[in-house]
């Protein structure tokens, strides 16, 4: 099969946000406990986090952590996650059947996010609490000093503020599972009210509304167009959800779920361009894709798990070759989407649904999905060009006219380099690409890589050798062209010079 994709250098669909390569630690299983935080472990360092794992997060070049939820922060009490270890309570987190020590509090998720090199994306509590706990949170985390709040702060050992710059307005307010679900109406009010005292604390805050919990939910499009129509002028984003999976083990209909990431994407971005009209507004709003990835291996297990334990091991999806494929798709959605994603956090980042995982006083393994997220968010930074693919296509049971080629165009002028990112979705076909970059007089390959030539259902659980990134030695440049061939069921990267 032939495939073409063809574009101009100054045919630019956006600047990428740095943050579309965020990703999320909740107090979920063992993210926090036995995930990021271990004392013990013979890599802890002074403060108890395992260092092999800000390595390993280090190699992902994450630049924004969501936390600490998820579900549970609809039930949190951020102030007892502050102030002596030692006197801090346990509590039921009644959104994963679990108990919480509160070891882990504020402080120390803002250390490790600083040894780890990542920004932090703070969610608020609007399921059991509100305005008052939100706007004390960002006077604790943000005011520089002189009142109640920010005092205690400095009382617990942080004299600087932490000038956390993101957060989310709950989570998935409409979901019947979530503590203190709400109507449209009713969280659009409150979440109106709770962003107003937000930013009046803190002005230079940057505030991401909750959406639908996902595209299927009976309520979608009606609540996103009632909560923005709410809250529109003080709120920044609005977050979308997507969970893939593939129970009936259909691979060509799994690798066309992407396209049910673009359609939402556009969904969503009509959606708050019509509440922008109607209210003849200059802003507007983007979008957060805050929880994004494959979900289901787990279910089974977590369904027979009893409950009230602390951090027992949940959604601990081990992923397979074929997820690595639509994790790769769904990055390309992303970049080919970030005129409207700004962020983006693919949920979760260590054994919770994550690309790396650890074992208690063992070693950190990483996961399929690691590869494709690792060389997108090191190498995909700079602007994504406007892109026409040629491409044959294949039809699914959910899926029409779905192309076999799913691809994106990087381009890095701090580097001088130009990126090409690709998968390949058919089975038993190569595809042989034709690249025409136009704008460009000569490039030059420095690196042609693939993710190929694995079984489907091949996991690296515990082996970090069973699956590795090849060098593709087929690609050629020459002019403002690039040729070779993408092998079937690929991930593919081109680096180039100009």
């Amino acid at each position: 099969m032939k495939a073409t994709i063809k574009s101009h250098k100054d045919t630019i669909v956006s600047q990428i946000d740095d943050r579309i390569y965020g990703s999320f630690v909740e107090h979920l299983g063992r993210a926090v406990y036995e995930g990021i935080y271990e004392p013990g472990h013979p890599t802890a360092n002074e403060l108890g986090f395992r260092q092999d794992v800000i390595d390993a997060v280090n190699e992902l070049n994450v630049p924004l952590v969501r936390y600490p939820g998820g579900n549970f922060v609809s039930g949190y009490n951020w102030e007892d996650g502050i102030g002596p270890r030692e006197e801090r309570p346990k509590r039921l987190d009644l959104a994963w059947k679990s108990v919480e020590t509160n070891e882990v509090g504020l402080h120390e998720f803002m250390d490790w996010a600083n040894q780890a090199g990542t920004e932090v994306n703070m969610a608020v509590n609007l399921g059991t609490r509100g305005v008052d706990a939100a706007r004390n949170l960002v006077e604790y985390s943000n005011h520089p000093g002189g009142t109640y709040w920010s005092d205690l702060r400095k009382q617990n050992g942080a004299e600087e503020p932490f000038n956390i710059k993101t957060w989310c307005l709950g989570n998935e307010m409409d979901g019947p599972w979530q503590i203190g679900a709400k109507t449209a109406e009713e969280y659009g009010r409150l979440a109106t009210e709770t962003a107003k005292a937000m930013k009046w604390v803190d002005d230079s805050i940057e505030l991401v509304l909750c959406g639908s919990s996902g595209s299927k939910m009976p309520t979608f499009g009606e609540w996103e167009y009632t909560v923005l129509d709410h809250a529109y002028d003080h709120v920044d984003f609005i977050s979308l959800h997507l969970y893939w999976e593939n129970p009936e083990n259909d691979l060509p209909n799994y690798l066309a779920k992407s396209v049910e990431m673009d359609r939402f994407i556009k969904d969503v971005a009509s959606i708050a361009d019509a509440v922008k009209a109607k209210k003849g507004s200059d802003k507007t709003i983007n979008l957060s894709f805050d929880e994004w990835n494959v979900w289901y291996h787990s279910k089974d297990a977590d369904a027979k798990r009893e409950p009230w334990d602390i951090a027992p091991p949940l959604l601990e999806d081990i992923y397979n070759f074929e997820d690595a494929l639509l994790v790769g798709c769904g990055l390309i959605t992303l970049l080919n989407n970030s005129d409207r994603v700004k962020i983006a956090c693919l949920a979760q980042l260590v054994n919770v649904i994550a690309p790396i995982m650890t074992v208690k006083d063992g070693k950190v393994w990483k996961q399929p999905t690691f590869y494709p997220f690792m060389q997108a968010s090191n190498f995909g930074r700079g602007k994504v060009l406007d892109v026409r693919l040629d491409s044959p296509t294949y039809d699914t049971a959910e899926f029409k006219a779905v192309p076999y080629l799913e691809s994106t165009v990087v381009l890095n002028e701090e580097s001088n380099e130009l990126v090409i990112f690709a998968v390949n979705r058919s089975e038993t076909d190569s595809l042989s690409i034709d690249a025409a970059i136009e704008g460009f007089d000569s490039l030059t390959v420095i690196e042609a890589t693939e993710l190929a030539g694995y079984d489907i259902k091949l996991t690296t659980q515990e082996d970090n050798d069973a699956m590795e990134i090849k060098v593709n030695d087929g690609i050629k440049a020459k002019g403002d062209k690039v040729t070779g061939e993408f092998k079937p069921l690929s991930w593919n990267m081109i680096r180039l010079s100009y």
